[in-house]
């Protein structure tokens, strides 16, 4: 069997091998709270995941939720505000 490559690099990056730009970077950024909401809420219900969820787990599950939405809402306001003619 003959395999058949590439005899030379390609001469552009490809588009999964660049680093993130500046932009992509602050978007993380900007995002961030909502992500740790989630990671949060995940958390809380793996660890029910093998056992029945006592009433303490069921309110680290609500916290959890209520802080993702108002990390949702704050993310949603701010981008709102970003808007060319909202806000100003």
């Amino acid at each position: 069997m003959v395999h058949i490559v590439a005899v030379q690099d390609p001469v552009t990056a490809s588009e999964f091998d660049r680093e993130p730009t500046a932009a992509e970077l602050d978007a993380i950024d900007r995002e961030m709270p909502v992500i740790r909401a989630e990671v949060d809420l995940l958390d809380a219900q793996i660890m029910t995941l093998d056992r029945p969820a006592s009433e303490l787990d069921a309110r680290r599950i609500r916290r959890a939720r209520r802080r993702l939405l108002t990390a949702r809402r704050d993310l949603a306001t701010r981008s709102a505000m970003t808007l060319p003619g909202v806000g100003a």
